[in-house]
């Protein structure tokens, strides 16, 4: 069954602490949250906040530079609060400029995933725009699919596909062996921007169908727009009880 999360990146610019967001979050219909690190909050003030909004761990998002850097304790910091799964937000452009660089980062998040697993940690990836330019008649992510593990699996961003020109809905069911985590954001594709989720060309009720059917385990939602306000959040809850 396909849960519906939060990722609080969304109000990464308010003010108040990240216990008293995640409280904010489990006043409304979302089931768990995204963690986008942890500010100056520690794991177990996190932990109880989860507890006392009755939310769940989605996944969390740490960087890959993180990983290879701190492995052990960084582990350690994700196990206290019960989480199974962590995503790579974020690699260069620079990345994904030739078959050669793609495969060398595919190098580096396979070694990541390898030593993760005896954490039991799973190891994600999440894309944005850049991982769609084209490479040999096909876009740079879907080298990066080929030449990582199996146990490397892609968190897919639907704004982010769709901005980049893609069919989002067409590239999730293409991958979806790959994919147990998806965002839910909007996008313009004539702009070639992700859009306010409900005001975008994302088919939101089509989406919703497509990660059930193919048992995607956390849908999240994801803004870019309003980080620091909670009228973002307000915003994501009305499309939760909308379409949810």
């Amino acid at each position: 069954m396909t849960s519906i999360g939060f990722q609080l990146y969304s109000l990464h610019a308010v003010e108040d602490s990240l216990p008293t967001v995640i409280e904010r979050v489990g006043e409304t219909a979302f089931e768990g949250v995204e963690l986008a690190g942890l500010g100056d909050a520690g794991p177990e003030a996190v932990g109880e906040a989860l507890a006392s909004a009755d939310l769940e761990l989605a996944a969390a998002h740490v960087g890959l530079e993180t990983w290879e850097e701190n492995l052990e304790e960084t582990a350690e910091t994700y196990h206290e609060l019960g989480c199974e799964d962590v995503v790579v937000p974020w690699l260069d452009p620079e990345e994904f400029e030739s078959v050669e660089s793609v495969e060398a980062a595919a190098d580096r998040l396979n070694a990541v995933a390898s030593d993760l697993a005896a954490h039991d940690l799973s190891l994600h990836y999440h894309n944005h725009d850049q991982e769609f330019v084209e490479l040999d008649g096909e876009p740079a992510l879907s080298h990066l699919l080929e030449a990582t593990n199996d146990d490397v699996g892609l968190e897919l961003d639907l704004g982010w596909a769709g901005a980049a020109g893609y069919d989002p809905l067409a590239y999730l069911h293409e991958h979806a062996d790959r994919v147990r985590l998806a965002h839910l954001k909007d996008y313009d594709g004539e702009a070639g921007e992700p859009a306010v989720v409900g005001e975008g060309d994302l088919d939101i009720e089509a989406a919703v169908n497509d990660v059930r059917e193919h048992g995607i385990e956390w849908f999240v939602y994801e803004a870019e727009e309003g980080p620091d306000s909670y009228d973002t959040l307000t915003h994501a809850d009305d499309v939760v009880r909308t379409y949810w």
